[in-house]
């Protein structure tokens, strides 16, 4: 009987998720998203199969390692990963937690990640073919296997993530973690130089042999060998971890679909005296309170350090003055949505006369006091660590640049490109979904990491041309642009606030998401599709292979050439290869924003 009715409940629930996927096919930037990580993960599945084809078996161990550790982290950046079905939609009907979970899994392997993934884990049945009839016979369970205690471990990752950041210290360890996963990704190199430098290849791949990753190779090798108690404790390991994942998970649902916010220790009340003193005080409460905002100050700051301490791994010390403007970045573009985090808490705040004002200010001065004293402890600390000398003009210019025109933009953002998401008080069990337009507010963030970025832009040139009155220019920029947006964001709060309450309490009405992809429809699929890799991958060739090697050429530091294209190649080329690949990122977002703003205009 438990198990017919975990049979249909499975079966109802892989109808749901299909359904809401075909349903998402209707809007087209969700299916460029789609696109994009299908085609990306196509590709590394297909490098995987290459990887086995060609016997190394030492790399292709720490490939399904790479996989394994994509499922688990992957989901952290992108919004608690794809939860089309939540657990609280079903916490009222007559269902076991068993038989919950049982359902919910199957639905999960339904899906683009599990087909891609089960597709890289083809090389298994590859590597097999090589070896013996018996091999391959033994790699198609290992495959299947293998790909469940992926979905598991992603499940499980996410939710044990959600109670860290229910705790504070646990959000506090959570951002930390995170900050160092997201500055490997773009930093890595400089770990992987190091390790490679050291010959410690085959450690590497020995470690990922012992890694569940790897128990289904270790199967697949050892029925090659004839060692049939060695594919037995690898099929047992594999077996009894996902069931030790799938039960730790159910125990996690049930926690999160029956857990109450009672016992809370009482909150001391706000003593301010005057509006602006009242607005400034709750605003900082939310950023030491809300755990979520905390969350995200610790995760930029901690990024700024990772991103530029990874380097020394190779001796280099040339990114240590430049850890503050990091985490600075990082935190304008993080904090870019506070009015949608708001919600429907909005209305205290329009129901005020006269508190637009006071309340866009109070949210900036919080954001200058939250990131600029630590900003600027690490970014003089650091500096002094490099012993260079030259760094010193061009890192204190750009911090008050970057630190006034974050303040300014997350303001700025928030009011005019508000993404609706889940209130505080309605926000499920897992804290990392913030409601169904994380590919909106994902865009939103990119957008900001530019334009904060953007912003250092006049205190870099002056402190290039005129070393130490780069600093002036960047005090008097920030405080330009922490004013100017300010007031924008006030007025456009003081006349738009009640339209902009109704977005965040309703959402986008039926009418308006027709009209806001109506005016995309007359653009060809292939230049809408072809516009959006331009804007997607367009930072590429701008920053790392053209702004990046420019700041190593004028500051001397050429000594690490990691990926820089135009580092590489002789010394009459550098420059050269710098302005094409410059030119080359502003034609992509040239042609990418023309695109869509010229669709705009003619929809008009």
């Amino acid at each position: 009987m438990a198990l017919g009715l975990t049979y249909a409940t499975s079966q109802t629930l892989v109808r749901m998720r299909l359904a809401a996927f075909r349903h998402a096919l209707k809007d087209q930037n969700r299916v460029s998203w789609i696109g994009t990580g299908a085609f990306v993960g196509l590709v590394l599945a297909g490098g995987t199969i290459w990887v086995a084809a060609r016997g190394d078996s030492d790399l292709l161990v720490v490939a399904l390692a790479v996989w394994m550790l994509g499922w688990v982290v992957g989901p952290l950046f992108a919004g608690g990963g794809d939860e089309t079905l939540k657990p609280e939609y079903f916490s009222m009907l007559p269902l076991s937690p068993r038989t919950l979970s049982a359902g919910l899994l199957t639905a999960a392997l339904a899906g683009v990640a599990p087909a891609i993934s089960l597709l890289a884990l083809l090389s298994l049945v590859v590597v097999g073919a090589q070896l013996s009839v018996a091999a391959t016979l033994i790699a198609l369970p290992a495959v299947a296997l293998q790909l469940l205690c992926f979905v598991l471990a992603s499940r499980l990752a996410v939710a044990v993530y959600g109670v860290l950041l229910q705790v504070r210290s646990g959000a506090v360890l959570a951002a930390v973690v995170n900050a160092f996963i997201l500055a490997f990704t773009a930093q890595g190199w400089a770990l992987i130089v190091a390790f490679v430098s050291t010959d410690v290849q085959g450690t590497m791949a020995s470690a990922a042999r012992i890694a569940p990753s790897g128990w289904g190779l270790v199967a697949v090798e050892a029925a090659g060998r004839g060692d049939w108690l060695r594919v037995l404790l690898a099929f047992a390991g594999l077996a009894l971890l996902a069931v030790v994942m799938f039960v730790g998970w159910s125990a996690l649902l049930v926690r999160r679909t029956t857990a109450t916010r009672s016992g809370r220790k009482p909150r001391r009340l706000l003593t301010a005296t005057g509006p602006r003193d009242a607005a400034g005080a709750k605003e900082l409460r939310s950023w030491t309170r809300d755990l979520l905002y905390g969350h995200r100050a610790v995760f930029a700051i901690c990024y700024g350090l990772f991103f530029c301490l990874m380097p020394l791994a190779v001796g280099w010390k040339g990114m240590l003055p430049w850890a503050g403007p990091a985490a600075l970045v990082m935190a304008g573009s993080m904090s870019s949505n506070l009015y949608g985090s708001d919600g429907t808490a909005l209305w205290t705040t329009l129901m005020t006369p006269g508190s637009a004002g006071p309340d866009v200010r109070a949210r900036q001065r919080a954001f200058l006091l939250v990131f600029g004293p630590p900003t600027l402890l690490i970014t003089l600390l650091l500096t002094w660590w490099s012993g260079s000398v030259s760094a010193w003009p061009l890192v204190l210019s750009v911090l008050p640049a970057l630190l006034g025109g974050a303040a300014g933009l997350v303001v700025a953002c928030s009011v005019f490109a508000a993404v609706p998401t889940t209130d505080a008080h309605k926000r499920s069990g897992n804290p990392l979904n913030s409601g169904e337009n994380e590919g909106e507010t994902m865009g939103v963030v990119w957008v900001m990491l530019i334009l904060v970025s953007l912003t250092a832009g006049p205190a870099l040139v002056a402190a290039f041309a005129w070393s130490w009155w780069g600093v002036a220019v960047g005090v008097a920029s920030g405080v330009l642009a922490w004013w100017y947006l300010g007031r924008l964001a006030a007025t456009r709060l003081e006349q738009r606030g009640p339209e902009l309450l109704t977005l965040l309490r309703h959402g986008r009405s039926p009418s308006e998401q027709a009209k806001k992809t109506a005016q995309y429809d007359h653009i060809p699929r292939w230049r809408r599709t072809l516009a959006n890799y331009c804007l997607g991958f367009g930072a590429i060739p701008l920053f790392p292979q053209a702004v990046v090697p420019a700041i190593f050429l004028l500051t001397n530091n050429t000594n690490t050439k990691s990926w820089f294209l135009a580092l590489h190649l002789e010394p009459q080329w550098h420059w050269p290869v710098i302005i094409a690949m410059a030119a080359l990122g502003l034609t992509m977002y040239t042609f990418g924003a023309h695109t869509y703003l010229n669709a705009k205009k003619k929809s008009r």
